[in-house]
């Protein structure tokens, strides 16, 4: 049998453990169209890597690769909208039906936006003083009734170079309204799921994650008072005011934070995102501390087996949010745990990471139902325990999802070989 480890990557807390029960898939209806394409700055020619990618007026939407690309699937009557896309410091591009039809390799060249500083200076540009009253206008600037999600979630484990491990699910994600800054009523559950592993003799060791989709519920800071975003957690940092940038055509305060405090438990490191006039919490870049090895080792890991050796090297999330008509919304969060380990008596560590991302693909108000408690996620239960050995082109047909990368694609091949 194989050891394991588990992690818990909302390591804010480092009790969420989540169960997963997975649902009987149920494949859409075909979509008509398929819109696919590369972003790049239109300057430096860079591929733009977590661009959002959506249909105008819609809440159909993706985000692209580290390769820059995407895919996005819609009917004919949602393409005939448009596409926008997004992404910080740059101009929002939008794209006709027309200009979208004009060639197979679409490639969309983003501008880098002018930072421009308003005229209005808010409270001073006491840093805190912001991040305080984006605090008090959460319950009017986000969603102030239910919303169920639809949600893809990828969750990969390379050692070294090589991936050992490939899992991703589309799944559904219940949440209440933000007036209440709390998750005890929110809920995930599996819609249709598919997972990879290394067959190979020398990867004996098993990393597997603990409670991954939940990433949904536990790392979206502005719903989860408890997470970061609180008043009394302010207090554990010193803010610092940077250089502004702009997101979606609108400018945006960007405060830094750090530890002021020593604590029994690791802080973090990072940064925020707020838009100049609605104060409203856009995007969050952090990590965690890790000046405190024991404090960062006690906030992630979970299991380990006897004689081995755990040293996390880096705990990085992006949580981004964006604006529909008079509400913001959750986007996409990414979580990266680096680390080595190595056993006792050997000499040479193995340098590892977990890497998980989930972008929300649409999203519906109301005229929904529930999901039960029986068919949500539970305590103690590993994503990629719960979901099928099951890997085909035709798997996710009318599903929206995150592109995979060249890299990726590569080593899915390569993993679906040592499967036979």
């Amino acid at each position: 049998m194989k050891n394991l480890i588990g992690f818990t990557l909302g390591c804010l807390f480092t009790f969420l453990c989540l169960d997963i029960t997975p649902l009987q898939a149920q494949d859409a209806a075909v979509n008509d169209l398929i819109i696919t394409g590369i972003v790049k700055n239109k300057d430096s020619r860079k591929k733009l890597e977590n661009v959002n990618v959506s249909i105008v007026g819609t809440n159909i939407g993706t985000v692209t690769n580290a390769d820059g690309t995407f895919s996005l699937k819609v009917t004919e009557a949602e393409a005939f909208r448009g596409v926008e896309v997004s992404h910080i410091g740059y101009l929002n591009t939008h794209l006709s039906l027309d200009e979208l039809g004009k060639r197979e390799d679409l490639t969309i060249w983003m501008i880098p936006a002018p930072n421009l500083l308003n005229e209005i200076v808010i409270y001073g540009n006491n840093p805190r003083t912001i991040v305080e009253e984006a605090i008090k206008k959460i319950p009017v600037n986000y969603a102030s009734s239910e919303n169920m999600l639809t949600a893809f979630y990828r969750e990969t484990v390379q050692k070294r170079r090589r991936y050992i491990s490939v899992s991703e699910a589309v799944m559904d994600v219940y949440k209440t309204s933000y007036d209440r800054r709390d998750t005890e009523q929110d809920k995930v559950q599996l819609q249709k799921g598919r997972r990879l592993l290394s067959q190979k003799g020398g990867d004996t060791l098993a990393v597997k994650v603990v409670g991954g989709p939940n990433l949904s519920l536990y790392l979206d800071i502005v719903k989860n008072g408890d997470a970061l975003l609180s008043m009394d957690n302010l207090n554990y940092y010193e803010f610092r005011m940077e250089e502004p940038v702009n997101l979606d055509n609108r400018m945006q305060y960007v405060i830094s934070f750090r530890p002021r405090v020593n604590l029994m438990y690791a802080l973090f490191i990072g940064k925020l995102y707020i838009d100049r006039e609605r104060l409203t919490f856009t995007r969050a870049d952090f990590s965690l501390d890790m000046a405190n090895r024991v404090k960062a080792v006690e906030a992630i890991l979970h299991k380990k087996p006897l004689g081995l050796r755990f040293r996390p090297q880096e705990v990085s999330y992006l949580v981004t949010y964006k604006q529909q008509d008079s509400k913001t919304y959750l986007n996409y969060i990414q979580n990266v745990i680096r680390f080595k380990c190595d056993w006792k008596k050997k000499l040479f560590s193995s340098s590892y990471t977990a890497y998980s991302e989930m972008v929300v693909t649409d999203r519906k108000e109301h005229a929904f139902s529930n999901i039960s408690n029986k068919n949500a996620f539970k305590q103690k239960q590993v994503f990629y325990d719960l979901v099928d050995e099951y890997w085909n082109e035709d798997f996710w047909k009318s599903y929206n999802i995150i592109e995979p990368t060249e890299s990726l694609e590569h080593a899915v091949d390569k993993l679906k070989k040592q499967s036979r």
